[in-house]
């Protein structure tokens, strides 16, 4: 029997962009240890961007690209294109993925496992951008967890102060303040602390991330 062909991801006008980190011990949700270990907190990340880059395999999406500081592994889907990050500060790498890309384009980040389809459909329906120049999408720790752009245009990146409690609050501001129309997508939680970790892990029970979450958590309990 020939194997089954792969369902096609469906066509749209957005570009989507994740920016992430490779899943290495060290580099990635540092703040979950403790109590985790560096290679327990990075299998958590590794499931994080793995339930992100499937669901984008789901929604409308002209191109689908992770940003990737880093070497992709096995968590990486068919469907996905890889670039690499630029150099410096995040705010200049968030630019400079943005200053690759043409048309229509949402960037969204690595720490938010439990977006759905559903969730994104605003930005990326067939309407999502009449009488639109930019959607954001906030974080519930005061940073943003999606940003998208009609006219991508890396200045209104670059100078944004990153991993602060106001981050959210400025990237806006500079949004309005250009002069664009910004709608807005729901609030989410970051995954940054073993807090957060077990909010989004409920919130999304059946994803890579809850269960690696079961799972470490299981074995600590033992």
């Amino acid at each position: 029997m020939s194997a089954a062909a792969p369902v096609a991801a469906p066509a749209g006008a957005t570009t989507v962009l994740v920016i992430a980190k490779e899943p290495l011990p060290g580099r990635v949700k540092t703040r979950l240890t403790p109590p985790f270990s560096p290679a327990e907190a990075a299998r958590l990340a590794e499931a994080a961007l793995a339930d992100t880059l499937h669901t984008l395999l789901t929604v409308p999406a002209a191109r689908r690209v992770v940003v990737l500081a880093g070497a992709p592994g096995p968590w990486l889907p068919p469907g996905i294109e890889v670039v690499e990050q630029g150099a410096g500060g995040l705010d200049d790498r968030l630019a400079a993925a943005f200053g690759a890309c043409t048309g229509p384009t949402l960037l969204i980040g690595m720490d938010t496992p439990q977006i759905t389809a559903a969730r994104l459909a605003p930005a990326l329906g067939p309407d999502g951008w009449d009488g639109c120049d930019a959607w954001f999408g906030p974080a519930e720790d005061g940073g943003f967890w999606a940003l998208g752009l009609a006219e991508p245009d890396p200045a209104l990146l670059r100078g944004v102060p990153m991993s602060v409690p106001e981050t959210g609050a400025v990237q806006r501001r500079r949004l309005v303040d250009a002069g664009l129309t910004v709608r807005d997508l729901p609030a989410l939680r970051d995954v940054d602390t073993a807090a957060d970790a077990a909010e989004v892990a409920a919130l999304a029970p059946d994803g890579r991330f809850a269960a690696e979450w079961s799972r470490l958590t299981r074995t600590a309990a033992r």
